[in-house]
């Protein structure tokens, strides 16, 4: 398992990464949604919020407060809906509440041994406060990927033939 402050190094740069693709670009690229159904990166931005409120932290203290004993409440994927009025908002917000989620997580003060502690996940059954960890990194960079991949998918038709050469832009959507 992957040291905490390995997972932390990631956490720590995802608002300054979105805040650097998204901030001050004009709404067009920030509420382009590119198939039915699929999330614009507004969309991904209120979930990441909405994750940073609702699920990594809460889902720690459970494992440190219950272990097993008490499965995690079930994460509403698009709990994101009406998250903040505009994206200089949602950045705003999403930045202060993970500077707080890393501040209880240092507060937590987990050590190697915290990390094989288990809790409970309702659909996956037993999970390790490390692989809960690892799963939060890696859910940050899954979704600046999907940010990325719904930008480039916005000029899908505009780059006429160099299509050929840019596989993204045929790549089916990642979801969350």
């Amino acid at each position: 398992m992957p040291p905490i402050t390995e997972a932390v190094a990631v956490l720590e740069r995802t608002p300054a990464v979105l805040r650097s693709m998204l901030a001050e670009l004009p709404e067009s690229w920030s509420s382009y949604v590119a198939a039915e159904g699929s999330w614009s990166p507004y969309d991904v931005l209120g979930h990441l919020l909405h994750g940073e409120r609702t699920d990594w932290i809460p889902r720690l203290a459970v494992i440190l407060e219950h272990g097993s004993a008490v499965p995690f409440t079930p994460f509403d994927r698009e709990g994101m809906r009406g998250s903040a009025p505009d994206l200089t908002s949602l950045l705003a917000d999403f930045t202060d509440a993970r500077a707080s989620s890393l501040r209880a997580l240092a507060e937590a003060a987990l050590t190697p041994a915290d990390l094989d502690r288990v809790g409970r996940h309702p659909d996956l059954g037993e999970v390790t406060l490390g692989e809960l960890l690892a799963s939060w990194a890696v859910h940050d960079l899954s979704h600046i990927a999907q940010i990325a991949e719904t930008m480039a998918k916005r000029y899908r038709v505009e780059v006429g033939p160099w299509r050929a050469y840019l596989p993204v832009l045929d790549r089916e959507e990642l979801t969350d």
